[in-house]
C-alpha cells in the first residue's frame, strides 16, 4: 500500500509501504521492538534481585551444607534442623487447612453472594486486613491467644494469626477467579435448569479451579518464609512439636534463619544457611506444585 500524495508533500517517499492507520510501516516496527524492550527490562528488573538473593542463599548453604540436618535434632552446639523443619511443615499444613477454608469459602461469599453495600463494606476490611503488618497481627496474636486465652506460645495461636494474614490473599484469587469465569457458564447451567448451588458446585468452580489453587498455593508460600507472626505466638524448641494444641512452643526454620545469623559460633551460623536453603526449596516447591496443579486442571477443563 503507496501514497504518491505523501511523496509530494515530501513527507513520505511514494514507494514507502504504510500500515492500517496511514504511518509508515517502519514505526510499527520501531515500535515493536520498543515495547519488547520495555518487556525484557521488566523482566530483568523482577530476576536481577531474585537471582541475588539465590545466588546469596545457595553461595553460602552449599559450602556447609550437610544432609544431616534433616534427621538430626539441634542442641546447644548446633545439631541439625529436624524439629524447625517438622515444625514449619506442621505450621504449613494448619494455615493450608484453616486459612484455605476460611478463604476460600470468603471468596465464594464475596464473588457469588455480596451485594451492593454489604459486598463493599466486606471487600474494604479484607483489603485493610492485607494490609496491616505482619508484626502487628503478631502483636495482637499475642495479647489475644497467648495472654488473654492463657494458650501460652503454642501452635493454635502461630496458625489463627498466620491464618488471619493469608486468608485476604486466598479470598481475593477466589474471588477473582470466579469473577473470569464467563457468564456464558452461568447462564447455560440455568437454562438446563441447574439450582445456583449445583451450578456453582458443577459449572463455575471447576472453571475457577485454576486460579484458586494458584493462589491458595501462592499464599502458603508467602506464609512460610514469614517470622514476626511466629515470634509472638509459637516462641521456639529445639524439640519435636506435640500434638498438643496450647501451651506447647513450637521450632520452626525463620527463627532459625533470622537468629542463628547473628551468632559468634560458626556451627549456629551454618544452620542458617542452611535452614535459609530448605525455605528456598520449600517455596520453589509450592510454586512447581501451583503450576502443576494448573495445568492439569485446565487440560481436566478442556476435556470436559
Amino acid at each position: 500500500m503507496t501514497t504518491a500524495g505523501a511523496g509530494a508533500a515530501g513527507r513520505v517517499p511514494d514507494n514507502t509501504p504504510l500500515d492500517l492507520y496511514g504511518r509508515p510501516a517502519w514505526h510499527r516496527v520501531a515500535a515493536g521492538y520498543v515495547g519488547w524492550g520495555a518487556c525484557g527490562l521488566a523482566v530483568a528488573l523482577i530476576a536481577a534481585p531474585l537471582a541475588s538473593v539465590l545466588w546469596g542463599v545457595i553461595g553460602r548453604a552449599v559450602p556447609v551444607w550437610r544432609w544431616s540436618v534433616l534427621t538430626e535434632a539441634g542442641n546447644g552446639q548446633g545439631g541439625g534442623l529436624a524439629n524447625e523443619i517438622v515444625g514449619t511443615l506442621f505450621i504449613l499444613a494448619g494455615v493450608s487447612v484453616l486459612a484455605g477454608s476460611v478463604g476460600v469459602l470468603s471468596g465464594i461469599y464475596l464473588s457469588e453472594y455480596a451485594r451492593g453495600r454489604t459486598g463493599a463494606v466486606l471487600r474494604g476490611a479484607s483489603e485493610v486486613l492485607a494490609g496491616i503488618p505482619s508484626i502487628v497481627l503478631g502483636y495482637v496474636g499475642y495479647i489475644a491467644l497467648v495472654i488473654a486465652l492463657h494458650w501460652q506460645y503454642s501452635l493454635a495461636a502461630a496458625l489463627i494469626t498466620l491464618s488471619a494474614l493469608t486468608v485476604p490473599y486466598i479470598a481475593k484469587s477466589t474471588e477473582a477467579a470466579l469473577r473470569q469465569v464467563p457468564t456464558t457458564y452461568r447462564e447455560g447451567a440455568e437454562a438446563l435448569g441447574m439450582s445456583p448451588l449445583r451450578s456453582l458446585r458443577r459449572i463455575t468452580l471447576k472453571a475457577a479451579l485454576p486460579g484458586i489453587t494458584t493462589g491458595w498455593l501462592v499464599a502458603m508460600a508467602i506464609s512460610v518464609g514469614e517470622t514476626a507472626p511466629l515470634l509472638y505466638t509459637a516462641g521456639f524448641s529445639d524439640s519435636l512439636p506435640s500434638l498438643s494444641l496450647t501451651h506447647s512452643p513450637v521450632g520452626y526454620l525463620p527463627y532459625v534463619v533470622w537468629t542463628f545469623y547473628n551468632y559468634p559460633a560458626k556451627a549456629f551460623q551454618s544452620l542458617s544457611y542452611d535452614a535459609a536453603l530448605i525455605l528456598v526449596v520449600m517455596v520453589l516447591v509450592l510454586i512447581v506444585l501451583a503450576r502443576i496443579v494448573v495445568a492439569f486442571t485446565q487440560r481436566h477443563t478442556e476435556r470436559n
